[in-house]
């Protein structure tokens, strides 16, 4: 429990922090005076955790801006997984994602995603691990905290899984926070 309010105030933290950033300007996107590799951006997210259960996420992606205010793009993931507590808790999860993004204000956007994940997955009837795919639609949103003078900042995302199951799920909970940076 202290270490779920450790995390929380961790992440109000980092949101309040982002907020005192003073709001970028937008680029004006035309399809005929920016080219796509411009439109273009690339970021995504990385985490690790050590000791007694490590984990390493490393989930790049790229994306293209479509309007001034919408944009969708593409993206991997790879999760290295051990739980030192139990023999044989080792695995890595991997797959995709697809998204889409609407900035409904210069720095806060709505984003819906399509992920599918392999991973190992605890079968309760056969009593063993077994590699699924999992399927989850991430709907919710996110503030964009920008830095230095160009397009690079920081997201701040909050998402709901509406195909959450717990049964076939990597994640424990159908909420998932994200914080990830884009160039």
């Amino acid at each position: 429990m202290l270490l779920s309010k450790n995390k929380l105030l961790t992440l109000t933290f980092l949101l309040s922090f982002g907020l005192f950033f003073q709001t970028q300007a937008q680029r004006e996107i035309y399809s005929d005076s920016v080219s796509f590799k411009d439109r273009l951006y690339y970021g995504g997210n990385f985490g690790m955790q050590f000791g007694t259960v490590t984990l390493l996420d490393i989930s790049p992606l790229v994306g293209v801006m479509i309007t001034n205010r919408y944009s969708a793009g593409v993206g991997v993931t790879y999760q290295y997984f051990n739980d030192r507590r139990f023999f044989g808790n080792e695995f890595s999860s991997y797959g995709g994602r697809v998204f889409n993004r609407f900035n409904v204000l210069p720095n806060i956007f709505i984003h819906g995603e399509f992920e599918s994940l392999n991973f190992e997955n605890y079968n309760t009837q056969s009593e063993r691990f077994e590699r699924i795919w999992s399927n989850a639609l991430f709907l919710g949103g996110g503030y964009f905290a920008p830095f230095g003078g160009g397009r690079g900042g920081a997201n701040f995302t909050f998402l709901y899984n509406v195909l959450h199951d717990n049964l076939r799920s990597p994640y424990g909970e159908p909420y998932v926070i994200r914080v990830g940076f884009v160039l």
